[in-house]
């Protein structure tokens, strides 16, 4: 099977997400995509972010009527914080029938050689990369990168969860089971 690996904290998963993974499953000759929770991204605060079984969950939630869409923990048994390099090489030893492709926005172009060993990741993996409004996508010598221009929406994370600090709607934002778990759970209230 042929299938897409889309990083990220996912805090919390929103319809942005859902709509970048549904269309590039649907484009680029995949037929699944793996949103892989990272538990600790080496560029952001740990702090900052929701237990890491927490946002598995919410993506769980998000996908679970989707087969095309999977939630994703295998970098919970990684040493921490989480390489990509890392992880594709414990996923293609783990499913050697599987191949994988790298997805990312052309804003993450913009820090990819500060990626641990990215030269491998160039060598050795295709990407898909979605344009990001803002960012161009510029060629990575000898990457071999399919690009796409995915239906983009003007949504964050961190939007998100200054609404539900705010005691405001996250509807249409997020799917209503994850919106519905958010305020279960009273995530995001502190």
């Amino acid at each position: 099977m042929k299938i897409g690996l889309y990083f990220g904290s996912f805090n919390p998963v929103h319809i942005g997400h859902l709509i970048i993974a549904s269309y590039i499953v649907n484009n680029a000759g995949l037929h699944q995509v793996w949103f892989v929770i990272s538990p600790q991204n080496p560029f952001k605060k740990s702090s900052a972010l929701l237990n890491e079984y927490h946002r598995l969950h919410l993506v769980k939630l998000a996908t679970e009527d989707n087969n095309q869409l999977k939630a994703s923990d295998v970098e919970f048994k990684l040493p921490r914080p989480s390489y990509t390099i890392d992880t594709l090489a414990y996923l293609k030893e783990k499913y050697p029938q599987h191949e994988f492709s790298i997805i990312m926005g052309s804003d993450g172009l913009q820090n990819f050689e500060k990626w641990k060993n990215y030269e491998e990741l160039v060598r050795d993996n295709p990407f898909i990369i979605y344009k990001r409004p803002g960012f161009e996508i510029t060629p990575i010598a000898g990457a071999n990168m399919q690009t796409l221009e995915a239906p983009l929406l003007e949504i964050s994370a961190t939007t998100i969860r200054k609404l539900v600090r705010d005691g405001k709607s996250i509807r249409y934002l997020v799917p209503d089971k994850v919106a519905e778990e958010i305020d279960k759970a009273g995530y995001y209230k502190s």
